[in-house]
Parts: C-alpha cells; sequence; structure tokens
C-alpha cells in the first residue's frame, strides 16, 4: 500500500536522485519514462528541488511503501489551477499501476490544498507514448507549446527542436 505524504528538506538528496535516475542515464532505461535518448545530463539538482520544496504554493508529494521511496511528483499552485511536473516512479517499478494511484493522489491534493480545479502539465512534445498515457488519464493536449529551457543544469538535448507541449485535466 502506498503511503503519500509532503516532501521536506531532508528528502532533497533521496528526490534528486529518484528523478535523475527515472529520466536520464542507464538506469532510467529500466522504466519506460526515459529521456534518456533525447537529453543527456541531470534532469535537476539539490538546489532546484530544496528550492521547490521551499517556495510558497509549491510541494512535492512522496509515494512510500515500507518507508521505501517509490515516486514523486512536483505540484504547484498557479492561480486557480496547479502544475504537476517531476513525476517520478522508480524505474523498477514503472509499469505496475503505481502512476494511477500517483496521479489520483495529486488530483486530491491540489484540490484539498488550493481548490484547484484544472492540473496541468507539460510533456516534451516528441514523447507521444507519454502524453497517449496522460490522455487516456483524462488529460488533453492545449494546442500550447513552450521552449525547452536552454540551462544544461536541466539537461543537454541530443536531438533538435525540443519542445513541451502542455495538457490538462479539468477536476
Amino acid at each position: 500500500m502506498v503511503e503519500f505524504r509532503t516532501g521536506r528538506q531532508t528528502d532533497v538528496p533521496a528526490l534528486v536522485g529518484l528523478i535523475n535516475s527515472v529520466y536520464r542515464g542507464d538506469s532510467s532505461r529500466l522504466g519506460w519514462t526515459t529521456e534518456a535518448d533525447l537529453l543527456d545530463g541531470q534532469r535537476t539538482d539539490a538546489e532546484d528541488v530544496a528550492a521547490l520544496i521551499a517556495a510558497a504554493d509549491s510541494i512535492f508529494l512522496l509515494g512510500e511503501a515500507a518507508e521505501d521511496l517509490l515516486g514523486c511528483m512536483h505540484l504547484e499552485r498557479d492561480g486557480d489551477a496547479a502544475w504537476l511536473g517531476m513525476f517520478s516512479i522508480r524505474p523498477g517499478r514503472q509499469g505496475q499501476g503505481l502512476g494511477r494511484h500517483f496521479l489520483a493522489a495529486a488530483e486530491v491534493e491540489v484540490v484539498s490544498r488550493w481548490r484547484s480545479r484544472v492540473l496541468r502539465m507539460s510533456v516534451i512534445s516528441l514523447r507521444v507514448e507519454l502524453i497517449r498515457y496522460y490522455e487516456r488519464r483524462g488529460f488533453a493536449l492545449t494546442g500550447e507549446t513552450r521552449p525547452f529551457p536552454t540551462d544544461p543544469r536541466f539537461g543537454i538535448p541530443t536531438v533538435e527542436d525540443l519542445e513541451f507541449a502542455v495538457l490538462e485535466k479539468t477536476l
């Protein structure tokens, strides 16, 4: 059974390790959410995660079983909506239905904490299989795109023209 809680500053090293293992490098290839074919470098660092934990209207939601960190996601209030990012399920545990539980917990959290009625996220537009996964869970492409950041702290593109597609779900 997955227990959810909000992240603390003491969780920063574990969160950075988890997030980077899910998105980048050889460890990420154990799961299906890897970006290793699109980006080199890290996905995040301790400074970024610590700042997000400390920020107002911003939390990390952690899912644990027997005190083992299974996954996390960053949630941030944006007016009447909320953004979901850094959604990470440990690579060896992907494909077991945990993602559905995490998304459901995120929806409950943003409604109860901020009374948000819309949940948004951005996904690299080339990640068609990931976009389809979110569409099956009620998210829809908005038609909005956003540029990929140029700061190498968040990855070094190995393909041309990376951009984010924005998805949203009404809660």
